[in-house]
């Protein structure tokens, strides 16, 4: 599909360059390419989900690989995996019991039932033979498994009832699920900021002070809708060097009528006392509760935690990443340009060579991001509700499979 992978490599060389940035946009982008692919993707007859896994995982490593640091684009790969893999689940359930099986038939029962497609049986027992696990057992515990095994056997069995084994037809059946999920997974990310905004009632009360850093569309919106509820309360703002976000964030804020206030990142730990919650957004929300957020976040943290104030973290479920900090997947920094520290004509000569050795004098070291531990996070709050980081793995067993958590490893394996 030409058309297709001219979509694939311009997605691949904004993320390369670096055109496109943030977890928003980004998650957004993986999504709408990925529906584009499922849509055109051609399905062979049988295990077609299995095609359809092998097409997205291709194309997910690649966009994986582009920028490594925008955890949003595998989360998004992981997910619509996993809906690849429930809406099969969800197809097989439904042929068997259409051919008249319960979701308790053993294979034994379905060599009867099913028009003599005998299914085989194990050797293991003394006699040779041994009855396998139920139908329900082996969906449970591997629903691919299942599917792949059983899928001609499936549409062999619609053949003997009368049903439309079409192409065509089983392929949209397919798509279609998939497709409808991917669409609900985008209209998601796209209002994931008015959702969480809905639950700022019941977080920001009447004359508190809140400390945010930096700027984050999730913060601002959150802050806005309890000013909107007639909440009166105070924003101190730390202006989050080096690019100063911070204090655009507090621009937009006194614009809409709330009182704010932009201090140092330096005078943090100074003014935390003064504060009744932290509330930040985010870059990404790791597998044991921790978070990936700008530079200069974990001072905050740590200073919240100091004076026991709470530390509460606003993201979209998009930004939730299966992966732990110490998988070898995860980049959990990057280094930024040196100009937006310094003037590189003012210190050119100190920073090309220095005076007799040949070595610069003088490095310049920009990260771009913080990790914080779940030890210093209070609450995680996404548009789904509030949750305390020690619940987030659980959390993420509702968005992925076990089975993509490696993505890079697997399409090693498979070249």
């Amino acid at each position: 599909m030409p058309g297709m992978q001219a979509l694939v490599n311009d997605l691949v060389t904004k993320l390369q360059k670096r055109k496109i940035e943030g977890s928003n946009e980004t998650a957004r982008m993986t999504a709408e390419l990925l529906r584009s692919l499922i849509s055109q993707q051609r399905l062979p007859p049988t295990d077609q989900a299995a095609a359809l896994i092998e097409a997205v995982r291709d194309v997910g490593v690649r966009l994986i690989a582009a920028n490594p640091v925008e955890l949003a684009v595998g989360n998004i790969v992981r997910r619509v995996l996993r809906v690849v893999r429930d809406e099969d689940f969800y197809l097989t359930t439904k042929a068997l019991k259409e051919m008249g099986l319960s979701a308790t038939t053993d294979y034994e029962d379905m060599a009867v039932k099913g028009d003599g497609h005998n299914l085989p049986i194990s050797a293991n027992s003394a006699n040779g033979l041994q009855r396998p696990p139920s139908l329900h057992a082996l969906l449970e515990r591997s629903p691919e498994l299942v599917a792949n095994s059983l899928t001609s056997t499936l549409w062999d069995g619609y053949e003997g009832k009368g049903k439309s084994t079409d192409k065509s037809t089983r392929t949209w059946k397919v798509k279609s699920g998939v497709i409808e999920a991917l669409n609900d997974l985008i209209e998601d990310i796209n209002t994931c900021h008015e959702l969480i905004s809905e639950q700022a009632m019941e977080i920001i009360h009447q004359s508190e002070v809140i400390l945010t850093f930096g700027r984050s569309r999730t913060v601002k919106e959150f802050l806005l809708a309890a000013k909107v509820k007639k909440r009166s309360f105070q924003v101190l703002v730390a202006e989050g060097g080096p690019k100063y976000e911070g204090q655009l964030l507090a621009k937009e804020l006194a614009a809409r009528g709330l009182q704010t206030t932009v201090i140092l990142d330096a005078a943090v730990f100074a003014m935390i006392s003064r504060v009744n919650m932290v509330i930040v957004g985010v870059h990404a929300v790791m597998a044991n509760g921790g978070v990936i957020g700008p530079v200069g976040l974990n001072m905050v943290a740590l200073a919240a935690k100091r004076h026991a104030v709470p530390f509460v973290v606003v993201a979209g479920t998009h930004k939730l990443c299966p992966l732990h900090p110490h998988n070898p997947e995860v980049l959990l920094n990057e280094m930024r340009s040196s100009s937006e520290l310094l003037d590189f004509g003012e210190f050119s000569d100190l920073m090309e060579h220095g005076i007799g050795t040949g070595a610069p004098l003088l490095h310049v070291v920009n990260p771009a991001f913080d990790y914080v531990p779940p030890e210093l996070v209070s609450l995680v709050i996404t548009e789904i509700g509030g949750h305390k980081p020690s619940y987030i793995h659980q959390l993420m067993e509702n968005y992925y499979s076990a089975d993509d958590f490696t993505l890079q490893q697997q399409a090693a394996s498979s070249a």
